[in-house]
């Protein structure tokens, strides 16, 4: 089996941010292929801005046929790939990912959180906003070594503040309803210690008709970079399946 794989990563993060994986797939998966691909707003794609179709159409453009792994905003945006372009998408990894916020007011609220988030990359700039957001408890597992944040201040004010406003989950459209449309097999990735994301893991797969949940030790948020061997693992070994 040589799987060709498509990468969304995280906001704030770049193609670049899959890099770390690269050898461990290759060790567990010799033949596998990779399409690591920036997201609007981010890396060399900062200056494209669109919603989460727009962004789905853009990885699919760009990723061609595959398994399709996406990590946060980039789960969220290979879940639409998903529903857009079922033929393209032969399989689905999420992880640390969400259908959207499905309560009309919490919405709204995260919707007005998003755009203080914005406003603050716009006045303050990118190295402040990302140290900043690099001390948020969701990446409480990332330290100096792993946490990416040479690559992540490669992104621009505009563009960061573009995906929070067309892509953060107060303007998203809630997926949950068309779950039951989705015939991809899906692996849904989340840390054992990022119980917000267990449950909505758990959410996920109790409505994807063909889905399995994986919670991986010791690992927080971001899954992959805390512990990416078990990542690969886990991936590797439902693609044998």
């Amino acid at each position: 089996m040589s799987p060709h794989l498509v990468l969304a990563h995280g906001f704030t993060q770049t193609a670049r941010s899959w890099d770390p994986l690269r050898p461990v797939v290759t060790d567990r998966m010799p033949s596998c292929s990779f399409a690591a691909v920036d997201l609007p707003g981010h890396g060399e794609s900062a200056a494209r801005d669109g919603d989460l179709w727009v962004a789905a159409d853009h990885l699919v453009e760009r990723g061609g046929h595959g398994v399709y792994v996406g990590y946060s905003l980039g789960g969220r945006v290979a879940l639409h790939a998903a529903v857009a372009h079922p033929d393209s998408v032969d399989r689905l990894v999420l992880i640390g990912a969400t259908a959207g916020i499905d309560d009309e007011h919490e919405r709204a609220a995260r919707r007005a959180a998003d755009e203080e988030l914005a406003a603050r990359i716009e006045r303050d700039g990118v190295e402040s906003f990302i140290d900043w957001w690099l001390r948020n408890p969701l990446f409480a597992g990332l330290d100096s070594s792993i946490d990416q944040r040479d690559d992540r201040l490669r992104n621009t004010a505009v563009g960061l503040a573009s995906s929070l406003r067309s892509c953060g989950t107060g303007t998203q459209e809630p997926l949950w309803d068309r779950l039951g449309e989705l015939r991809t097999p899906t692996l849904v990735l989340v840390g054992a210690e990022d119980q917000k994301f267990r449950d909505l893991g758990e959410r996920l797969v109790a409505e994807l008709v063909d889905a399995e949940l994986v919670v991986v030790p010791d690992a927080g948020h971001s899954v992959h970079l805390e512990q990416p061997g078990a990542t690969v693992d886990a991936i590797a070994d439902w693609l044998r399946r």
